[in-house]
């Protein structure tokens, strides 16, 4: 059991990641654009708000999630690091006539997250999931990459180190991605890239906090309403505890770990499901 790994679990621990890519929206018709392309409620969102979305094709795949973050004059779009590229030309290719700018911010920001039960001893964290607040020259959005307590912080690149410092001279310790990949396991949290793909419909992946039914057309709706009218899908993502590397049968595992709190093989699969399930 690392540091880092007993950290996330039993104090605090951050992590760098700033390699997740960092868009913004800017324009007087962003958010409405930005409602009509992802599968949550973007129109509602105040400043100091946010949430997590999926972007889906025309066939209700999804090809990218994201967090975003709403802010008086912009949105923050943040999502993995291989997302980068692919949520930039996704965006762009459904502006036609619409006043909205994207910049990609990722190498002139940072962001650290800072997770664990003793993270808000540390920061002050929004009460709201995905609620944002400036702290200092930075930005405290209450996201989390492992499921553990905590939120990321945003500041200008230049600001990293000095972030890093405050929070190690306040207790936390440094986590690899290691450790944060078996937290996340560990709590059933998927990841884009490793449990779902540009193959998963989003019941498929049971995060539907990431989609809004009273929302209105956006791009992929008719399948997603399709399939809650249907009642069921073929296949769900669930978390499993394993006596073995065997998969049960019935079961397609995305992502596994062995927990070093329990010894136990903890994995994510996609479990078909009998009709009614």
């Amino acid at each position: 059991m690392t540091p880092g790994y007993h950290a996330l679990h039993h104090a605090a621990a951050w992590l760098d990641l700033s390699a997740r890519g960092r868009i913004v929206a800017l324009g007087r018709d962003r958010a409405r654009f930005l409602h009509n392309l992802t599968s949550n409620d973007i129109k509602k969102l105040t400043p100091g708000e946010g949430c997590y979305a999926f972007l889906l094709n025309p066939q209700g795949r999804i090809q990218a999630d994201l967090n975003v973050l709403c802010f008086p004059d912009h949105f923050l779009l943040d999502t993995e690091p291989e997302l980068r590229e692919k949520v930039h030309h996704h965006i762009k290719r459904y502006i036609i006539a619409d006043q909205v700018e994207l910049e990609d911010v990722t190498l002139q920001t940072a962001c650290i997250a800072l997770e664990g039960p003793t993270a808000s001893a540390i920061l002050p964290l929004p009460t709201a999931d995905y609620a944002h607040a400036p702290w200092q020259d930075s930005t405290v959005a209450r996201v989390t990459v492992t499921g553990q307590p905590g939120a990321l912080v945003f500041c200008p690149a230049e600001k990293k180190a000095d972030i890093i410092t405050r929070l190690e001279s306040a207790g936390a310790l440094p986590a690899t991605p290691e450790d944060a990949r078996m937290v996340r396991i560990e709590n059933g949290r998927p990841r884009y890239g490793e449990d779902i793909t540009d193959t998963s419909l989003p019941q498929e992946t049971q995060q539907m906090h990431a989609v809004s039914f009273t929302k209105g057309c956006y791009l992929g709706q008719e399948i997603v309403e399709r399939i809650r009218a249907r009642g069921h899908v073929n296949r769900k993502l669930v978390r499993l505890e394993l006596e073995s590397t065997q998969p049960p049968e019935g079961a397609e595992i995305t992502s596994t770990t062995v927990s070093p709190a329990t010894g136990k093989i903890i994995a994510l699969a996609y479990v078909r499901q009998r009709q009614g399930q």
